[in-house]
């Protein structure tokens, strides 16, 4: 029997590892039979326009995306599937040391970088900024700036005017920005909102009705290398040094953080916090970052994550 080719998109961030461990466990076989169904066409994306626009075109057919942006891209086409959480916490607030921040209070007045407006990343900005009297958006204290994660570090460094007061991010561009010295962490995102989703697997309608069976043994790869990782940290280091393509300083000092800065074993998507998400960033910050709200449970497909036996 013919294996269908399922073409997935995704960027080189830690939120996208369990990917990346299926890739290792397909490879080398070691620990995971070969699909009987699927072959991954693994295609590395640089910003997240790159990955919606490519979902959205159908030059690919799954994508590890932010699941707000991924909300917007079912509000404006109605033809998306999200099936699956790809982790939980994960990023970090970092201090541009050039822009002499110390804490919250110095990022007035400057500017700080996100990833996306309709990420779970603005979400935690504004809720900590809030938090710390600071208002957010145009005309207020601090103004927001979206720039891919891959190019934050590229702009922190050559920032020498201190203009940047700091970013979230995604790890490892927090900890690559912190281990060269050019910035401080000031939060984990974990300890902003505990336990917060982020990034979701999300496949085209007519990918996920055409081949469930391959969908299936996909996801459930991809909830069994969430353990695997949870059960064996060292292992993991070793395949995100080399598929997110960083030092191995890099990767052990996320990995091996005792705050558990990510976690991978809790991958099911739970409808109330895409509630949250939309609510969030259309009824509380200052300009509205999403299109419009949507159905949740037409977006929301639980079926394969239940099976494959996601907690």
């Amino acid at each position: 029997m013919a294996k269908q080719t399922i073409r997935v998109g995704y960027l080189p961030i830690i939120d996208h590892l369990i990917l990346g461990i299926t890739k290792q466990k397909q490879d080398t076989q070691s620990i995971e039979k070969p699909f009987e169904h699927a072959q991954l066409d693994y295609q590395q994306k640089f910003g997240w326009n790159e990955v919606g626009g490519a979902l959205l075109k159908g030059e690919i057919d799954l994508a590890f995306m932010l699941a707000p942006y991924a909300m917007d891209l079912y509000f404006a086409k109605k033809n998306l599937k999200l099936l699956l959480l790809s982790h939980r916490d994960g990023s970090v607030i970092v201090a541009n040391k050039s822009a002499n921040v110390t804490s919250f209070q110095d990022f007035k007045g400057k500017m700080v970088l996100i990833p996306y407006q309709s990420s779970m990343h603005h979400i935690l900005l504004h809720k900590k900024f809030t938090e710390e009297g600071i208002t957010v958006g145009i005309g207020k204290d601090v103004m927001t700036e979206v720039v891919a994660p891959g190019q934050i570090p590229m702009m922190i460094e050559y920032d020498t005017a201190g203009d940047i007061a700091g970013y979230i991010v995604a790890e490892p561009f927090g900890t690559q920005v912190v281990n060269k010295g050019m910035g401080t962490v000031l939060n984990l995102s974990k300890d902003i909102m505990p336990n917060h989703p982020c990034c979701a697997v999300v496949a085209r309608d007519e990918i996920v009705e055409k081949y469930p069976e391959a969908i299936q043994e996909i996801i459930t790869s991809f909830v069994q290398s969430g353990k695997l990782f949870t059960s064996t940290p060292k292992a993991g280091i070793a395949i995100a040094t080399k598929f997110l393509n960083q030092p191995v300083e890099v990767m052990t000092a996320i990995v091996e953080d005792p705050n558990q800065r990510v976690s991978m074993d809790k991958l099911m998507p739970k409808p109330e916090e895409f509630e949250f998400m939309q609510n969030y960033l259309i009824d509380t910050v200052s300009t509205p970052a999403l299109s419009g709200k949507i159905e949740v449970d037409k977006f929301v497909d639980l079926r394969f994550a239940t099976a494959a036996g996601a907690e």
